[in-house]
């Protein structure tokens, strides 16, 4: 199999898992640091060059939407690879514990959005405009990170959002934003890690009822 490796925190137990049966997989993964770790477990890499679709990508989420398997992601900084990967893939399975369940997106997680150098201050005031607070992602050191795509990442807080599907194409349309990390309709089945059990949720059982764009 050609397996898509995501940059999160839930993608590095599946490169441990992975690791035991190398033989089997190829990886393309979505960052530098989970490329890193794959080459030193063992597994074979690869690029689109090799392979232009991808049989499975194996992530996380930062937050999955109510009733809907729409997903905040890029806590990672790896935003545009990941989605890049993720939309090639015959297959997206995500892995949450239940916390990432939220009641509506956007509640206590801004939406990451990776955003050029050139005119960031134009960008940013753009964006602003849409009712989002932004801000520069910093890391530890206090700085601004540089994604695998040599931008930078932009933190717009906007509060509960009513309609992801319209956010996520009003954030993209602003120029300077490479993209966001919305992911509508991307996923097609998460597992949803609880202290009893592991419950799935699949596009039938997670949508009953519930507009296409919550």
């Amino acid at each position: 199999m050609v397996v898509g490796l995501g940059a999160g925190s839930t993608a590095a137990f599946a490169v441990r898992a992975l690791a035991q049966r190398h033989q089997q997989v190829v990886d393309i993964p979505t960052s530098e640091r989970r490329a890193q770790l794959a080459a030193a477990a063992g597994i074979p890499l690869a690029s689109f060059a090799q392979h232009l679709v991808i049989d499975m990508t194996l992530d996380g989420a930062g937050q999955v939407g109510p009733g809907t398997l729409h997903l905040i992601k890029g806590r990672g900084g790896a935003l545009l690879r990941e989605k890049t990967i993720a939309t090639a893939s015959r297959g997206l399975p995500i892995a949450v514990d239940e916390t990432k369940q939220a009641k509506r997106l956007g509640v206590r997680m801004p939406v990451p959005a990776e955003v050029v150098m050139c005119g960031m201050e134009a960008t940013r005031t753009t964006l602003e405009t849409l009712g989002a607070m932004t801000r520069l992602r910093l890391d530890h050191s206090g700085t601004s990170p540089f994604t695998n795509g040599a931008n930078w990442i932009g933190a717009c807080s906007s509060g509960p959002i009513a309609a992801a599907a319209h956010l996520e194409e009003r954030i993209k349309r602003v120029v300077g934003v490479v993209d966001c990390s919305i992911f509508i309709d991307v996923a097609d089945l998460v597992f949803v890690a609880a202290a009893a059990a592991v419950r799935p949720l699949g596009r039938m059982t997670a949508a009953p009822g519930v507009p296409s764009d919550q």
